[in-house]
């Protein structure tokens, strides 16, 4: 029984010191310290040794038993260890390498100009409202003093979805629903950003879709003189302090009366350059007071409030900040325009 013992403990060592990998370890436990196993199977025949055998097989057994559990126990600390270093090996970072530049985005020159619009008008008290692209023709003409027959219409070739649904042609619809949500309450002091679209040829000063930017004041005693304020505001810290602004008459359907603005051009001071085409003066925006009509369909009384109104091309502002000759660039994503924008 001793030499079968002795025979079992070497053939289970030899078999441990020979695994390569944790399965195999777990094969030469169950094989030799299993249920079924030999070791197990000389503890149940104990019964047919005699009484002075019994303690002595019994220890052995035992003995045996710890020195294959004690091997298997190492070999999976070796053998882990060992898979370890080799994933160090193969994960190792030659620090002497040089570095890879990270890229870093940055904002489209467009998305830059309107937020900085947008903080210049929220610092006046402005709040941002939004409204849907795909609008009603309601919203989007009538409401603004524009009915089905009215000739202005044709100054804005629209894509029509069905008769009464469109895609909007200006943001002005979003000032007819923000009004009318405040049920005739001034005051409404907001601006409205999004896209538009108009079926415009492609060129480098028209596209089919492009941003725009209006604002919006409603209360009681507005008067033109604060428009002009509101504008000049916005003109200087656009472009520059020197600036100055001008108001030419003009018309359009939802304000009355309407003024176009004008800046003094800040590349020649006002003498005459290409910029400003020899007149010393840039056109910006389009603005008036609101019309009576458009304050009284959106549930306002014109006998008790006054507002005015204005909209702007970010396009426009951000080419003539950023001496941009063609609208195209802002809608293509060639990198090399983009990466000149690059903040410091």
């Amino acid at each position: 029984m001793k030499d079968k013992l002795e025979a079992l403990k070497e053939e289970a060592l030899a078999a441990v010191q020979t695994a390569s990998e944790p399965k195999q370890l777990q094969d030469v436990k169950v094989k030799y310290l299993g249920k079924k196993g030999p070791i197990t199977e000389v503890l149940r025949g104990m019964g047919k040794l005699s009484a002075e055998e019994r303690p002595v097989i019994g220890q052995l057994a035992n003995d045996v038993r710890e020195a294959i559990q004690s091997a298997i126990t190492e070999k999976v600390e070796a053998l882990e260890k060992k898979k370890i270093e080799e994933r160090l090996a193969s994960e190792a970072v030659d620090v002497t390498l040089p570095g890879r530049m990270v890229q870093q985005g940055n904002h489209h020159p467009l998305t830059a100009v309107i937020e900085e619009i947008e903080d210049l008008f929220i610092g006046m008290g402005f709040s941002i409202a939004e409204g849907p692209e795909v609008e009603k023709d309601y919203y989007n003409f009538e409401a603004l003093n524009l009915p089905k027959d009215h000739p202005a219409r044709d100054m804005q070739d629209s894509f029509y979805i069905t008769e009464d649904i469109l895609l909007r042609t200006h943001t002005s619809p979003v000032q007819a629903r923000t009004m009318e949500k405040h049920h005739g309450q001034g005051p409404v002091k907001i601006i409205c950003p999004g896209k538009v679209y108009r079926r415009d040829t492609d060129d480098a000063t028209h596209s089919h879709q492009f941003m725009q930017i209006e604002g919006l004041y409603v209360d009681k005693n507005v008067r033109l003189s604060d428009l002009k304020g509101t504008l000049t505001v916005f003109a200087k810290k656009m472009f520059g302090e020197d600036r100055h602004i001008r108001l030419r008459p003009s018309f359009f359907p939802f304000t009355e009366p309407s003024v176009e603005m004008d800046i003094s051009c800040f590349r020649c001071g006002g003498e005459g350059c290409s910029v400003c085409k020899g007149t010393g003066w840039i056109e910006i925006l389009g603005s008036g007071m609101i019309h009576p009509n458009v304050l009284r369909m959106s549930g306002f009384d014109p006998e008790v409030y006054t507002g005015f109104a204005f909209g702007m091309g970010p396009e426009r502002i951000a080419m003539l900040k950023y001496g941009i000759d063609d609208i195209r660039h802002f809608y293509t994503n060639d990198q090399r325009f983009l990466e000149q924008f690059k903040r410091a």
